[in-house]
């Protein structure tokens, strides 16, 4: 069981414009590879957590509210956020506000030896990884340079370093990186 942040950054390392917009990623056509890649990986998420503006984000794009069948995922999921959120009718949602060290537990047993998945943005990421609960940084690097936006991870991680444990290129367009939190 592994804790991963798995997500798309442009070489430069935002996972969002300044408009939380993906449009720079969503120009590329889906390589068969990264398919094949994403269904592997999500096969053995058993849990997952995300923060407000990705949950936002997701509600936004499908208009899920409206549409509760359109939500992607069939594990549990925490959406940590301090602001009311709407509610999707249907999915396995917990919402929760504060640290990420108390629910841990509880996202441990639902994943049932399954990995935790944390979707999205990096300030989520960074309060896994400072209590020392991220053990995975999959990274999906994208060939463009926004300048500005929803970094990639807010925090540090230099000491020790994260280990490179594998690198794939997928046509001519990504490279996933798969790195190994050190403790």
């Amino acid at each position: 069981m592994k804790t991963q942040f798995y997500t798309a950054t442009s070489i430069d390392g935002y996972i969002a414009d300044d408009e939380n917009a993906l449009d720079w990623l969503f120009q590329f056509e889906l390589i068969e590879s990264m398919k094949d890649n994403y269904d592997h990986f999500i096969s053995q998420v058993g849990a997952a957590a995300m923060g407000s503006t990705t949950y936002e984000w997701i509600i936004e794009q499908e208009n899920m509210v409206e549409h509760p069948e359109k939500w992607p995922y069939t594990f549990p999921v925490w959406v940590f956020s301090s602001r009311t959120q709407p509610i999707i009718n249907g999915a396995d949602i917990t919402f929760v506000k504060g640290g990420v060290e108390p629910i841990y537990s509880d996202m441990m047993q639902a994943a049932d030896g399954k990995n935790i998945w944390l979707i999205g943005g990096g300030g989520l990421g960074a309060q896994f990884h400072n209590k020392g609960l991220l053990d995975e940084i999959i990274l999906n690097v994208v060939p463009v340079i926004l300048g500005s936006g929803a970094q990639l991870f807010s925090g540090e991680i230099s000491s020790p370093p994260l280990k490179l444990v594998d690198a794939e290129k997928h046509g001519d367009v990504f490279m996933m990186l798969r790195y190994e939190v050190q403790k």
